[in-house]
């Protein structure tokens, strides 16, 4: 169901009672995130369910202070400090299932904002081919997983599914006869055989740190969960190149740039070209409501494919034209505007002999980029395509959601 346009929480009563209703319906609708504002004159509320933000309630400005200082309470944060922002977590107890909950505050000129960042344990991990991999490209990302050795990276911006992909490729790797060990801030998903560690910066437990202590543990795959500086981009090529097999994510926006962020980040053209195998680099796109979603006509169908230059037609078969099935959003009751759920769009681009001597002939973005294209690997956008062809999504959800290149 979609989040009500009017306030679900009643205005009165205790913040005990506000916040516990906050919680059981932010899980209801699957919400990631959980918005607590302050302004000179209101208080409110914002689920942010499959990438967008929807208003959730509003309730009567005297429960702010209470509600905020309930939260900070719950997480083990000082209330009594408004001035510095601070980072807390909360262990809530949801249809018998225990939910993590990390929680961040703010400083802003009207009181403190609040953040609740949802981690549901209890979520299975989804397979590939759920997650909306194309056969070819899971076909490349199932051979670079086959390596003893190499490192697996997974780009995009926050809230992009990296997490999730990096641990569905565990799921594929978690046997009695491999050690697995990862490192993040903090572990997202409970992955039972596995060495997960927390990072911990105020005790001086820093990916790096953690990087190197792992490597005297006798690992066989090791996941970072983020490569956020030079020495932990360092300690993992390092990892690759002598034996382990290493998945971690970077902020970047497409396959080819992560080659280059890496060069850019002080790592020397030989280390990339020999350590890195494969790059994916993945956004997550709302999915078209299957209750309400109506045809496109053929006219807008025609005038979509007139769009398309000759790297599209060329990445984008015909058989995949042939059969394409165009949809648009309309919404109903079930869904939110049209959408309802999000997958995955992947670009997902093997290191091949012909890549590795471009990187270690220093060539910039641009020039990989074009090598990909040659190679057949699809852009972001000409995934997108894909999953409107396939009736999955629609043309204005891969417009607002992709670069065109």
């Amino acid at each position: 169901m979609p989040p009500p346009p009017t306030p679900p929480v009643a205005s009165e009563g205790s913040a005990v009672q506000t916040l516990d209703q906050l919680f059981q319906q932010a899980l209801e609708l699957v919400a990631s995130d959980i918005h607590v504002e302050s302004g000179e004159d209101f208080f409110r509320v914002r689920f942010r369910i499959d990438g967008q933000l929807r208003m959730a309630a509003t309730p009567s400005l005297s429960l702010r202070d209470p509600v905020v200082s309930r939260l900070k309470v719950l997480a083990r944060m000082d209330i009594a400090e408004k001035r510095l922002p601070q980072d807390g977590r909360i262990q809530y107890v949801y249809k018998d299932q225990t939910i993590d909950l990390r929680v961040s505050s703010l400083p802003t000129l009207h009181g403190e904002k609040i953040v609740v960042r949802i981690l549901n344990f209890s979520r299975e991990r989804p397979s590939l081919d759920a997650l909306g991999y194309e056969p070819d490209d899971r076909a490349h990302l199932l051979q670079a997983l086959k390596r003893p050795h190499g490192l697996i990276l997974m780009t995009g911006p926050t809230g992009a599914g990296k997490t999730l992909s990096l641990y569905s490729c565990l799921e594929l790797l978690n046997r009695t006869e491999v050690n697995i060990s990862t490192v993040e801030d903090p572990s997202e998903i409970h992955l039972p055989g596995a060495n997960q560690v927390n990072i911990n910066e105020r005790a001086g437990l820093t990916f790096a740190s953690a990087l190197r202590a792992l490597l005297r543990q006798d690992p066989d795959v090791i996941m970072v969960g983020e490569i956020r500086d030079v020495e932990t981009a360092e300690i993992a090529i390092q990892s690759a190149q002598t034996g382990h097999l290493v998945l971690s994510t970077l902020h970047t926006n497409d396959a080819p740039g992560t080659l280059a962020r890496l060069r850019h980040m002080g790592i020397p053209a030989f280390n990339v070209a020999a350590s890195v195998s494969l790059i994916t680099a993945q956004r997550l796109i709302r999915r078209l409501c299957d209750h309400c979603k109506c045809a496109v006509d053929e006219t807008q169908t025609e005038l979509f494919f007139k769009t398309f230059n000759s790297q599209d037609n060329q990445a984008l078969t015909a058989n995949s034209r042939t059969q394409a099935k165009l949809f648009k959003a309309v919404g109903c009751s079930l869904c939110d505007k049209g959408y309802k759920g999000r997958i995955g769009i992947y670009q997902v681009m093997p290191i091949s002999h012909a890549m590795q001597a471009l990187i270690l002939s220093d060539s910039d973005s641009q020039t990989l980029a074009a090598q990909a294209a040659a190679e057949g690997i699809r852009t972001l956008r000409q995934a997108g395509w894909l999953k409107v062809l396939q009736g999955i999504t629609s043309m204005d959800e891969v417009m607002a959601l992709t670069i065109h290149d």
